[in-house]
């Protein structure tokens, strides 16, 4: 593997686990709904009005029309592995603890294209489009 220009190390091959069944209509559509959620509050375990990351991303690719699960270590583990060189709106990118442990996933937000993502940050800040922040992330996004 190769560093690109999105991130500053190579990563291993991808893991095999994880199944991308969403199409890229299904990932625009995901984003579109995650857009119109903006200002909403954070809550734990929100799903709606309130959100938490991934009641947002889980609640964006059920307006989508395909249901992922609910906690964001279990959203990485269905998903497919992708490089993030080969994001397209609507894939989800994974933060841990400890570098390429998944068992320390601790947020998740949705690629909404351009260098951008749309989460639910944490309590005290609204949903929010904002830059991708690199560090501490999982070596590879997620395609549902």
């Amino acid at each position: 593997a190769q560093a690109t220009a999105c991130c500053p190390w190579a990563p291993p091959a991808p893991p095999t686990s994880g199944v991308g069944r969403g199409s890229a209509a299904q990932g625009q559509q995901a984003v579109a709904w995650a857009r119109t959620q903006i200002g909403s509050p954070y809550q734990l375990g929100g799903t709606g009005p309130a959100y938490d990351c991934s009641g947002l991303t889980l609640r964006a690719w059920q307006s989508a029309g395909l249901d992922i699960s609910r906690t964001s270590r279990s959203q990485y583990l269905t998903v497919a592995k992708i490089p993030y060189d080969q994001m397209r709106p609507g894939d989800l990118i994974f933060y841990t603890n400890r570098a390429g442990d998944h068992t320390q996933i601790r947020h998740v937000a949705i690629y909404s294209g351009g260098g951008m993502m749309i989460e639910a940050p944490r309590p005290g800040v609204a949903v929010r489009e904002t830059a991708i922040r690199w560090g501490e992330t999982m070596p590879y996004a997620g395609r549902p």
